[in-house]
């Protein structure tokens, strides 16, 4: 295969822990959403913009303390015995093209439910100054550093020891089909080994994919959320609808992922890729640190929806959500019962490689349908936070309608507002683009994988996500 160009795997690799980074201080709890001097580029200061942001003193070293690393590592550790310890279901996943099956332990939903009511607990103990919600805000920027070099460290660690992988192994190691091209930053980025798995003491054998893909980052981004609640209240005194509306659909998203954990067995990541620096980054930094802008922008700048308001994004949030499961639990019922009445009256393709394609239900209406659901389930992340953007003012600045924090400042969207979306709204672009890439890679393999068979596929379902349009 033609080896892939190094200069954006390069880039996403370097270019993702400065990207995170930048939104931590251009949208700063300390001068406003943007930081004001970005808003006047053709008189930026440095000296004024790295007061404005909060840049620490110590310069670059500051980004990190060993504090945060040492809790970050407790974190993991603790989810680690989690799943050693806690009942699960053990699960067979798909055939291998080296003919193997490997085992799964799917616990992550019993994991995350005995984490949350442990900080349900403190929290009523508590409320909002319990020290695991204060530590996330207070040292979100460490954290942050410290689940960038974890996941450093760990995709630098899978790639060295896929190397190890050796036909005909009785492990039923493998490479991932896109992941050895021979450019070395690619391969990387992308993954070599396709289920890399280790054997911790005490804990068992861990299969680094899957087990990373729904636990530590997942559970993380939910406790983010809550840490910004709780920060909310501690700045205002109160929390508005909105903040607790993002974090209830979030972790709706989260604990309906993992409790149909073995569901994520047939999909691309598990199934084709490699497990490299993209999952790695995505797993552990990207998911809890970006999904989480929004709550993180709502704990400075409350806003209130009403009924109404919580109606129409609830609204949106049915559609995409019941587009999203219908269409995966169609896919699902007919891939280990075709038979089953809910999907027997279906169409489908019957390719030479012995699978079955659908050309009827949800999945004649387009080739990836359920990416059209997840991607709607975005919006209502986002839409909470209107027109968003805001300036923090000194205290006794008297200002209009501004929002009045404990300390006296005064928050109030000024200049600021509506560039905030550059933030807020973030994720439902992304999103789109992550979703238009994965439907590219998922059609590369699919046309390896059945030929003249995927082209009839496509000629009977023409659209890719969005009917009539795309």
């Amino acid at each position: 295969m033609p080896r892939p160009p190094r200069l954006g795997a390069t880039a996403i690799v370097f270019g993702l822990p400065v990207l995170l980074h930048t939104f931590n201080f251009a949208c700063n709890d300390k001068s406003g959403c943007p930081a004001p001097s970005l808003l006047y580029p053709k008189s930026l200061d440095l000296a004024t913009l790295k007061e404005e942001v909060g840049w620490p003193a110590d310069g670059i070293w500051g980004l990190g303390s060993w504090r945060a690393f040492g809790w970050t590592l407790a974190y993991y550790a603790f989810s680690a015995i989690l799943y050693r310890v806690l009942p699960a279901t053990l699960t067979e996943g798909t055939k291998l093209a080296n003919g193997g099956r490997l085992k799964y332990r799917f616990n992550a939903f019993n994991s995350t439910m005995f984490t949350l009511a442990i900080c349900t607990a403190g929290t009523v103990a508590q409320g909002a100054e319990f020290p695991v919600w204060a530590f996330i805000s207070d040292n979100y920027m460490q954290l942050l550093t410290s689940n960038i070099a974890i996941a450093y460290a760990l995709s630098v660690f899978v790639y060295v020891r896929s190397f190890s992988v050796k036909p005909g192994n009785p492990e039923y190691r493998d490479l991932a089909a896109g992941g050895h091209s021979g450019n070395i930053m690619y391969d990387f980025y992308i993954g070599r080994e396709l289920n890399p798995r280790i054997t911790l003491p005490l804990i068992g054998e861990i299969d680094i994919k899957e087990w990373m893909e729904l636990r530590p980052g997942m559970l993380g981004w939910i406790l983010l959320n809550c840490s910004f609640i709780a920060k909310q209240y501690r700045l205002y005194g109160y929390v508005t609808d909105s903040i607790l509306f993002i974090t209830a659909i979030q972790a709706f998203y989260v604990l309906d992922g993992q409790f149909m954990e073995p569901a994520i067995l047939t999909t691309i990541d598990i199934t084709n890729d490699g497990f490299g620096f993209m999952l790695a980054f995505g797993d552990l930094v990207w998911v809890p640190f970006m999904y989480s802008q929004q709550t993180r922008y709502l704990s400075m700048h409350p806003k209130t929806l009403g009924v109404l308001g919580i109606a129409v994004v609830g609204a949106v949030l049915a559609t995409g959500f019941s587009i999203f499961r219908l269409s995966n639990s169609q896919k699902d019922t007919f891939r280990t019962n075709p038979n089953d009445p809910r999907v027997a009256h279906l169409k489908y393709i019957e390719t030479k490689a012995g699978t079955r394609l659908l050309v009827s239900g949800w999945w004649g209406v387009a080739r990836h349908i359920n990416y059209l659901g997840d991607w709607i389930q975005a919006w209502p992340y986002s839409l909470p936070t209107g027109l968003a953007g805001y300036t923090i003012l000194s205290a006794g600045s008297n200002a209009p309608g501004a929002l009045k924090l404990v300390d006296g400042r005064e928050v109030v969207p000024g200049a600021a507002e509506g560039w905030g979306m550059l933030f807020t709204y973030f994720y439902v672009v992304y999103f789109a683009v992550l979703l238009i890439h994965r439907h590219g890679r998922d059609d590369e393999k699919c046309e390896r994988k059945y030929g003249e068979d995927w082209e009839k596929y496509k000629k009977i379902v023409p659209w890719r996500i969005v009917p009539y349009i795309y």
